[in-house]
């Protein structure tokens, strides 16, 4: 056969091919609940969401004080490798430390703490394991003045500092 000749059909398959319709095709399927229960559970998902946010940014905005303190230790750094800067930055690092607890805990709990009841406040509070690298500094080290006496590194002092400042655990 050729193929700009068309070949002439028969009147049954001419019939049946004027008779076909469209396909037809469905509605698109609703993402609106078909039932109650799904808008329950909707709205359930999204006070959820909610009260998680709220949880979320009470927290970011309790936590305000170790934010601070961690930007205040972080400036010390330099001191605290300066032989003449020393000495300050030491007390300076445990004015830091007390500022935090004070606003952890209140002026009640922390502002008569001194020597040994200070460091066992913190070790009770923080983790156990800096207890000891801090107890150096803030048993006598503030107090220190210049004695010459062997003061722990910057990295052995800033570590323990800042892991107890991140993890405390205020009893609120």
């Amino acid at each position: 056969m050729e193929p700009d000749k068309a070949t002439p059909l028969d009147p049954l398959t001419k019939v049946a091919l004027e008779s076909l319709k469209d396909i037809a095709v469905p509605q698109p399927v609703s993402w609106m609940p078909q039932t109650w229960g799904w808008s329950l559970v909707a709205v359930l998902f999204a006070l959820a969401v909610i009260a998680i946010l709220l949880h979320r940014v009470r927290v970011y905005r309790a936590n305000a004080y170790r934010r601070e303190a961690l930007g205040l230790l972080d400036g010390m750094e330099g001191k605290l490798q300066n032989a003449a800067e020393r000495d300050q930055a030491l007390r300076d690092l445990a004015e830091v430390l007390k500022r935090t607890a004070l606003a952890g805990w209140g002026r009640a709990d922390v502002a008569a703490l001194s020597g040994a009841a200070w460091v066992a406040f913190l070790e009770e509070q923080g983790d156990r394991q800096n207890g000891h690298a801090l107890a150096a500094l803030l048993d006598d080290g503030e107090y220190r003045n210049g004695s010459g006496a062997a003061a722990p590194t910057s990295d052995g002092i800033l570590s323990p500092a800042r892991n107890w400042i991140r993890r405390h655990h205020v009893s609120a």
